[in-house]
């Protein structure tokens, strides 16, 4: 029998977010034969353009529409999720800071197994689903098995699927608000204030087509020279990884990942970056991603689309050199 898998997608100002895309792809890896259903919380012309785009990829949609859904609370979603979610399926929930909010306490209110941060699913047995989780900062894979007999909330970490856009599904649209709301908003003890837009310096990362993203293996702040010529170049623009900022080397503006800027290139060149899902976190739109690591275990070479185990200050210079060559 099929498994029945729901997927909570996220979006912002009514645009829905390309993690909602990787759901669709982790779930057929789950189960080829899923059936899968997207809901979606948030209120008014927001969650109805929301709602149109998911329809065409799903082959349902559930929607939740309050003016107190506006900004989304961990704490009431959860409660008003178990309202309308049968026990016994599946969740998946994007591994992000809303999702690590959301899904823990979900499960224990559905009475379903946990499984956070998966990157890939093996197959399905005697009610245990195989899953692939990573350790020590992405360094090793592990093989977990999670029972799902009584259904489970699982985690996908951004990036980790391709997202799949190519579905055209055409799912209806079901409201479920009446059902979910029976009862009210449930009270909780904390409130939305105000939220707070990030500041654009100088260079807006989140724009650009073409990015050189340096990390630790840039080795000193002198050699960042070679990275804004190699940019130059390719028409692109300089990030950069946590560490980088951290020392001060380059303004927190150009940081990609959790904590930084969420950015979706054509094209990511990530030179000498681990590749922690921290990282990872912030790339979207599926680019085209180029490493180059002296280490060959570094986790980045899992994400990329092309892979380069040398020593980035040697070459950089070769490239930006043979760029200029073919560009004569």
């Amino acid at each position: 029998m099929a498994l029945h898998i729901y997927s909570y997608i996220l979006h912002n100002k009514g645009v829905i977010d390309d993690t909602a895309f990787e759901a669709i792809s982790a779930a057929g890896v789950i189960d080829p034969d899923a059936s899968i259903t997207a809901v979606a919380a948030g209120s008014g012309l927001d969650l109805d353009a929301v709602c149109n785009q998911a329809s065409k990829h799903y082959q349902e949609v559930w929607k939740i529409d309050s003016e107190a859904l506006s900004y989304p609370d961990a704490e009431v979603i959860r409660r008003l999720l178990v309202r309308i979610i049968p026990k016994g399926d599946i969740v998946l929930i994007p591994h992000e800071h809303f999702g690590m909010d959301l899904a823990p306490g979900l499960s224990v209110m559905l009475d379903a197994a946990y499984l956070s941060d998966a990157v890939d699913f093996g197959g399905i047995g005697d009610g245990r689903l195989s899953a692939i989780r990573q350790e020590f900062n992405g360094q090793v894979n592990t093989q977990v098995e999670c029972d799902i007999s009584n259904g489970a909330v699982i985690t996908i970490r951004p990036g980790s699927f391709k997202g799949d856009e190519g579905q055209c599904a055409n799912g209806p649209i079901v409201d479920k608000t009446s059902e979910a709301m029976e009862g009210g908003i449930p009270a909780v003890g904390r409130r939305f204030l105000k939220f707070v837009e990030a500041e654009v310096g100088e260079i807006d990362i989140t724009q650009s087509e073409v990015l050189v993203s340096v990390g630790r293996g840039i080795a000193d702040e002198d050699n960042l020279e070679i990275a804004f010529d190699l940019a130059k170049v390719m028409g692109g623009d300089v990030s950069c990884s946590r560490p980088i900022v951290d020392a001060k080397w380059l303004e927190k503006e150009r940081q990609v990942g959790n904590s930084g800027k969420t950015v979706k290139p054509k094209v990511y060149l990530a030179l000498g970056i681990s590749g922690a899902f921290q990282h990872l976190a912030g790339l979207k739109g599926n680019p085209f991603v180029v490493a180059v690591n002296k280490n060959p275990k570094a986790p980045i070479f899992q994400a990329a689309d092309v892979g380069v185990i040398a020593d980035i200050l040697d070459f950089i210079p070769e490239l930006t050199d043979k760029i200029n060559e073919i560009k004569r």
